[in-house]
């Protein structure tokens, strides 16, 4: 059971597993099926133990994690899993079709040709060929990441949903500079339209480019979202409670600063992009657990690939 669970820092370093999935193995959610425990996951079960509240009228403060070495255990976990919300809380989440775990720094993949017409063949008539092979050239992964510099002493008696919320801020800004990267990746020979000027009738004809794919993201400038968003052809239109805004034609605009102000990007989510990674968001565990927080480093080790070129649009302006 979860209070049985000895916590050492040692869970932080093993081979191929997170401290999360060591957690799992050590105290599987499966036993708690049917039970008032079962919405939590092993980590969650482990602040339910020891009476840590991240969260609600009665917050803790960060010092409740070192009350012991066993909680102090726990506080690496809370500031990765922080940092990871923002960062999957961003545009990434929202245009990768597929997310793919590599071993090394290079990626090779496939690479897809499918460029014949797909039209009804006669029976003598050989069949339009699709060609799946190895990539010819790899992806090189590239490390992202963040400086953060704060001591104990500067934070001991912050609250932990205040703290949290600072982590998630950092994780969302670090996921931008991950996101510049796979703007350039969308770009890279990518087929394009132009329009003098940014008109709704240009954003429509984007989306007819589209062939066998269905434009359902449109990813553009804060500018541009904003003149986009004034169009009269919009007036009607509103954000959902997410703050997402779908245009008429279907396709949910995500603004991003990732974009410059000259170029919109259509794609169909479902078969563009591919992200690669090689770690989850690696951090300086032993000096969270032991209170020396100066100068603790997040990152991450990741890079793009573009699955089906045809479910990727352009619209130049200007």
């Amino acid at each position: 059971m979860y209070n049985d669970v000895k916590l050492e820092k040692s869970l932080y370093n093993l081979s191929g597993k997170s401290f999360s999935s060591a957690l799992e193995e050590l105290d599987p959610s499966s036993a708690y099926i049917g039970t008032s425990l079962e919405s939590l996951d092993a980590f969650e079960r482990q602040l339910k133990r020891f009476n840590i509240r991240v969260s609600g009228s009665e917050c803790d403060k960060v010092e409740k994690f070192f009350l012991s070495p066993e909680t102090a255990v726990l506080f690496p976990e809370f500031v990765v899993r922080c940092i990871r919300k923002g960062f999957d809380d961003t545009v990434l989440s929202n245009i990768c079709a597929v997310k793919t775990n590599c071993e090394s720094g290079q990626y090779l993949g496939c690479t897809l040709s499918d460029t014949a017409t797909y039209t009804v063949t006669s029976e003598t008539n050989l069949f339009p060929t699709a060609t799946i092979t190895e990539g010819s050239s790899a992806v090189i992964l590239e490390k992202h990441g963040r400086l953060i510099n704060a001591s104990y002493e500067a934070i001991r008696n912050q609250r932990l949903d205040v703290f949290g919320v600072m982590l998630r801020s950092i994780g969302l800004k670090m996921a931008n500079s991950v996101v510049k990267k796979s703007v350039s990746v969308l770009l890279s020979g990518a087929d394009s339209i132009s329009s003098s000027t940014l008109t709704y009738a240009s954003l429509a004809e984007l989306y007819g480019s589209f062939e066998y794919f269905n434009m359902n993201k449109m990813i553009v400038s804060p500018a541009i979202s904003a003149k986009i968003a004034s169009m009269e052809q919009l007036s009607d239109t509103k954000a959902d409670a997410d703050g997402k805004m779908i245009l008429p034609f279907g396709a949910e605009m995500i603004k991003t600063s990732a974009i410059n102000n000259s170029k919109i990007i259509g794609i169909d989510s479902n078969f563009a992009l591919e992200f690669i990674t090689n770690s989850d968001l690696v951090i300086e565990t032993d000096k969270l657990i032991e209170r020396q927080l100066d100068k603790i480093t997040v990152s991450i080790i990741c890079g793009f690939k573009k699955i089906s070129p045809d479910a990727v649009k352009v619209l130049v302006i200007g």
